[in-house]
């Protein structure tokens, strides 16, 4: 079961600078890079998927993006270029592994055996698939979308010539599979990341002073890694495990249109939480989905215009089912199950973490501990699909 210390490890990438050695216009953080590089995972994982290539897996591509965030948590001091070097040293790079997976071993425990089973070997594989190119493809361009920032900021700067010409060789090591191209993106699908990566600049939070300082897009992979944990505890089929996360990772995407606007403002004034969502779907429907294939909106649509609901597709229609419905009826590929109340409990249980570390790192603020105890109340007694979470937010309270 996902417990306290995990949840923690995940918001320490937070806390994680990227180019420090370097001028910054903004802060860069390593869960915001992860977050982002998997979002561009997804758009390259589509392409895939509509060509139908034969050992192409979603599942491998989510499990592999978050067995490498968990590895960059621990190796927290490596310089990029030092790590690649690493990396082509068999013996030193699996010496590097099982130091990984010792640190993360006590982390996981909880998650179970199989969880690290998995992990070790994804970190010891050599081979490469497509869904490994694709996760590396998607992190050497979220890479040089940094580096972009980073170039202006340093044109003349020490070693950014170089950076640079190693970047694009990267790049251009990922272009393909195959005889098929991986990369470049087309424009619409390159601004798509582009308006997705603002999404780093939008802080959580953002009216208050709070440590550390989270992103709408480094809140969105959290959500989105709890919402996997969860799936995989209750035993959700596969489809069902990549509807949830995919909707984690996607379900704040409206507000790169709408800034974060917080739950007291939205539910203070009478009308105005319906009007701030109509507002959300025709402005997605004029500036975001016309950037993604037509053949992606619905899912699209799932992912982010009603994001806690329960459902299922049937006959090609959605119908809304409860959460105890879904559960033991509908746990089927077939049925392109998504558990809408688990999402919601997941980004509840984000928001109460962003408070209980703020207030632990000394910030004291009332509505940090008003919504610390709301959170709290809303989960004390709740159950959903076998999921307690009580449990979880005692780890908390001890």
């Amino acid at each position: 079961m996902v417990r306290k210390p995990f949840i923690l490890k995940l918001f320490d990438t937070a806390n994680m600078q990227r180019w420090n050695d370097k001028i910054r216009p903004v802060e860069l953080r390593e869960l915001d890079k992860q977050a982002h590089k998997m979002i561009i995972a997804y758009i390259l994982g589509k392409r895939e998927e509509d060509a139908g290539t034969a050992d192409f897996d979603w599942i491998e591509i989510i499990e592999g993006g978050i067995f490498e965030l968990l590895q960059r948590s621990v190796i927290t001091d490596l310089k990029p270029q030092l790590f690649n070097k690493i990396r082509e040293d068999r013996h030193t790079s699996q010496k590097l592994n099982d130091w990984v997976s010792i640190q993360l071993a006590p982390l996981l425990s909880s998650l179970g055996k199989e969880t690290s089973d998995r992990l070790n070997a994804y970190l010891e594989g050599t081979g490469e698939n497509i869904n490994r190119r694709i996760l590396h493809a998607a992190h050497a361009y979220a890479t040089h979308w940094e580096f972009q920032i980073i170039e202006r900021a340093n044109p003349e700067g020490y070693e950014i010539r170089d950076i640079k010409k190693q970047l694009e060789k990267r790049l251009e090591r990922y272009s393909t599979w195959k005889g098929r191209h991986l990369l470049p993106l087309t424009t619409d699908l390159k601004d798509f990341v582009d308006l997705c990566g603002e999404l780093r600049f939008q802080l959580r939070w953002s009216h208050l002073y709070i440590v550390p300082r989270t992103s709408v897009l480094g809140h969105m992979l959290i959500v989105a890694i709890l919402c996997y944990f969860f799936s995989r505890e209750i035993g959700a089929c596969r489809r069902r495990s990549v509807n949830n996360f995919f909707t984690g990772l996607f379900h704040d995407l409206a507000e790169v249109l709408t800034r974060d606007i917080i739950d007291p403002v939205k539910r203070g004034v009478e009308g105005l939480e319906d009007l701030i969502k109509e507002y959300e779907k025709r402005e997605m429907e004029e500036k975001l989905y016309k950037l993604i294939p037509g053949k992606w909106h619905e899912e699209m649509k799932m992912f982010t215009e009603e994001e806690f609901a329960d459902f299922i597709s049937e006959d090609g229609k959605r119908r809304d089912v409860t959460s105890r419905e879904l559960c033991r009826k509908f746990n089927s590929n077939e049925f392109n199950p998504r558990d809408g109340s688990i999402v919601q409990a997941s980004d509840h249980l984000a928001a109460f973490t962003e408070a209980y570390l703020a207030m632990r790192n000394g910030i004291t603020r009332h509505e940090l501990s008003r919504a610390k105890h709301i959170l709290r109340a809303r989960y004390r007694n709740k159950t959903i699909c076998g999921l307690r979470f009580n449990e979880i937010y005692a780890d908390f309270d001890a």
